[in-house]
Order: C-alpha cells, then structure tokens, then sequence
C-alpha cells in the first residue's frame, strides 16, 4: 500500500543533513525542494519553519499537523588555551551520551571542521579517575581534527563562539527492520510527514478539511509552534515521537498516542478519534504518558491558542541519545496520519 523504500529515503535524507536549533536552514531548503519536486507550494514563517497547505472541501475548520525540524547539537562556549573547544548544549540531553561522539563544527564563513566530544579526562591510562569524573558540561570538550594546540591556532581557522556543533547521527538501517540514529526526534516525523504529503497528492486525495503541515524549528527549545499557527486551525496534531521504557506502555513497533505529558492531558475526544481510526482499521497503537516530555502542541497551548490538540508517534528508544526505532513503528504512525487527514 504505502511505498517504505520512499518513505526510508526521505530518512535518510533528513538525517544526513545537520539541523540542531537555530541552524535548519540546510534541511529547510532539502524540504523545499523535494516539496518543489511534488510540485506542492509552501511557505516560511518569519521563524523559519515551514507551513504547506493542501486545500480541503471545508476552509472554516482546518487541522494543522506538525513535527520539528531541529535536533539536538552544541554551541562553541569558549576556545581554551590548549585549542580544545568548551561546549553549551542546545536542547537537553544527558552528557555521557554524546562522550566519544564525532561532530562537525560549523563556522559563521561557511567552513566545517571535524572533531571528537570527549571528556577533559578521556583516558583511564593517564587519570586516575576518569571513569568517575562527573559528566557534565564544564567536563566536556571538543577535540578538533585540525593541528591545533593554543587559542590562537583554532581562531586562524575561523572558529569562534556561538558555532553551531553537529553531532554526528550514525543511521543505520538493519535488515531486521530497525532503524538507530541520532536525531530520529523527530525527523522520523519529518520523513512521514514528507511521504505523507506525496502520497496525498499523488493519488489526488480529496481531503475534508483543509490541511497545514507546520515543520516548525524551535522545538528542542519549548517555542518551535508558539507562533505562525494557520488562524482557521480547530485540531492541532503534533507528530513527534513515542518513549519506551521501563515503566512506560510505548513500543517501536506501534504508533504511540499520548494521553498526558508534563504540559497536561491532551484533548479527550481528538484521542479517542485517533484511537477509533486505529481500531477500525487494524493499526497498531499504544496509549502512553510521559512526566518529562512537551511537544508542539504544548507550545502552541502555552501561547494562547484555542485549539484541541493531540500528539502521536513512533516510539523511539533512548531519547535524547543513540535513538532506535522500527519500520513498523514508523508505518503505524505514516498509516494513521494518513487516515486521519482523510477522515471527518
């Protein structure tokens, strides 16, 4: 039915191209151009995130659906005397996880320069506790793959703070139908949202209600859909991820709908809308709550907008991290989404 070798290209695609927040603007314009490809028009928010509009038979009562653009990633805090870089953190995330990770440091002229996250105690051969150092920020640095050894050597290359730094993702795709990555919140969501809109319009779907796809570019930061929101939108559904876990009911094999995060309880009857679409026709789903998780939609509840909102999504282990999910997962939520843009 759904084509998911077009669905793991666009993946892939999104993946490879480094969008922590407030640095998107490479992924934006990949977007448009595959939107260009569709021959679907779009339009930038003065934020810069996306807003595509396919028109329904009902103009008065529109639906938006999001996800977010950026990702995690790290800003140049202060050039050491040694030529290591100290890092700020965009977005939260534990420090160990990025310890050992390859980064491209992306200057203000264009240049990147490749380096290593390491601790500033990275070997147990020369410290005697490097395993027991505390992984914080101030602990952390940046190794550059450059021949550098004062401040003076790294700011000839033309690094200086506020650089954006890009964790590597390191996407693989398993013959087994899993899918680990960094950076799969939420640009799983963003792959489905893509594949989405070309199967609408390809097949020439007539939709109830007018439909705005909103990829916004702040969300890692708590304001990514607080602004730009099409003024007709009654339902607001933000496609982000699921968090399994111990104690939690989501799974990477299912779409994940939330009945409450830390911003509070989702709207009632959207939920039980998306539940009965996934009963009625035979998708897999499961119904979770997370203590320390917003979303678009909280955002977009926070500044004020009247709208029901809900929030979906394939589940994805270790968030914040080396994330996985499964194809499955991520066909439940595409198969729903779909049948939700279709249904009255």
């Amino acid at each position: 039915m759904y084509n998911i070798e077009k669905l793991k290209y666009y993946l892939q695609n999104v993946l490879e191209i480094s969008s922590p927040t407030g640095y998107t603007q490479d992924l934006t314009d990949y977007i448009m151009e595959e939107l260009h490809i569709l021959d679907v028009p779009c339009k930038t928010t003065n934020k810069g995130g996306l807003i595509i509009t396919l028109n329904g038979e009902d103009t008065s009562s529109e639906r938006t659906i999001s996800a977010h653009i950026d990702t995690l990633g790290a800003m140049v805090k202060e050039i050491k005397l040694t030529g290591t870089i100290a890092i700020t953190p965009v977005g939260g995330y534990m420090m160990n996880s990025i310890e050992g990770e390859n980064c491209t440091i992306a200057t203000l002229d264009g240049k990147n320069y490749s380096g290593t996250i390491q601790t500033i105690k990275p070997s147990v051969h020369i410290y005697d506790d490097a395993r027991d150092l505390k992984r914080t920020a101030e602990n952390m640095e940046v190794i550059i793959d450059e021949k550098v050894s004062t401040k003076e050597d790294v700011e000839k290359l033309g690094i200086n703070i506020g650089d954006f730094i890009c964790f590597d993702p390191r996407t693989h795709f398993t013959e087994s139908g899993f899918i680990k990555s960094r950076h799969l919140d939420d640009k799983a969501s963003v792959a489905i949202i893509l594949y989405t809109i070309k199967y609408l319009t390809e097949n020439n779907i007539t939709l109830p209600y007018t439909t705005n796809f909103y990829l916004s570019n702040y969300e890692e930061v708590g304001h990514g859909a607080a602004a730009a929101i099409p003024v007709n939108t009654k339902e607001f559904l933000s496609i982000d991820m699921g968090a399994p876990g111990t104690g939690q009911n989501s799974s990477e094999f299912s779409v994940c709908i939330c009945a409450k995060d830390s911003s509070g309880p989702y709207d009632y009857s959207f939920r039980k809308n998306l539940i009965d679409i996934c009963k009625n026709n035979d998708i897999s789903y499961k119904i979770d709550t997370y203590p320390h998780y917003g979303s678009d939609a909280s955002a977009a509840l926070r500044a004020g907008y009247d709208i029901k909102t809900a929030l979906i999504g394939t589940g994805v282990f270790a968030s914040h991290g080396y994330e996985r999910t499964h194809i499955d997962g991520m066909t439940a939520t595409l198969d729903l989404l779909i049948k939700y843009c279709q249904s009255n």
